[in-house]
């Protein structure tokens, strides 16, 4: 449960226009769809699936640090990362096992012959968009637990798109498709009251100065 009290203290320290864009931002987000990318070498496409995500809606994004490590840690400090929640995960297994547990279909996006179209895809389900690297694509482990495939239409000789121009273009489609449905797909309002606490902390200078004064306070 959020601490109430704490949000409207905090919340106090932010302007009218803060308070009502942070409503307006939350009234399009959702977790009824999470991407997930799969040991991103080039640590800039990380980034900009991050941004994408940001950008259509999409509340949290899930990174696989199985081969390349912390170093992916670099590009989650470019800004988006204060809107959007970044889950870690060691393993591609521990990140299908933790979405699996919240609900989510596994979906890997590629370019394989019994791929669904993106105009066909069925957006109802709630969906994790598995993406991979950018020459080898998604692992085996992924395309064989995958619980569908999912990719884009193309007519030219090329048969892939890099990894962030992809996840934009399905984040895009599927998200404004989605808002134009019947499908529940808003944040619960104990979601969005989180969210509303995360965001005022990362935009309150000295929160932790801050925080402080308010437990002594209302000890």
């Amino acid at each position: 449960m959020v601490d109430l009290d704490l949000l409207n203290y905090l919340e106090g320290f932010l302007t009218d226009n803060r308070k009502v864009r942070f409503l307006e931002v939350l009234k399009n987000r959702t977790n009824h769809l999470t991407v997930a990318v799969e040991d991103v070498f080039q640590f800039h496409n990380t980034s900009a699936v991050m941004r994408s995500c940001e950008v259509f809606g999409i509340q949290e994004l899930n990174i696989v640090e199985q081969r390349f490590g912390k170093n992916i840690d670099k590009e989650i400090a470019m800004g988006a990362q204060k809107w959007v929640d970044i889950n870690k995960f060691e393993t591609i297994g521990n990140c299908i096992d933790n979405m699996r547990a919240k609900g989510y279909q596994i979906i890997a996006t590629t370019p394989h012959n019994d791929s669904c179209l993106l105009h066909e895809f069925d957006f109802t389900k709630k969906s994790a968009l598995f993406f991979g690297t950018e020459k080898e694509g998604l692992s085996e482990e992924v395309m064989q637990q995958a619980d569908g495939y999912l990719k884009i239409p193309m007519v030219g000789f090329t048969e892939s798109l890099n990894i962030s121009v992809s996840a934009a273009i399905i984040i895009q489609d599927l998200t404004n498709r989605l808002r134009q449905s019947n499908v529940n797909w808003q944040l619960s309002d104990e979601e969005i009251l989180e969210k509303r606490l995360i965001w005022a902390k990362n935009t309150i200078k000295d929160i932790k100065r801050i925080e402080e004064r308010y437990y002594l306070e209302h000890q």
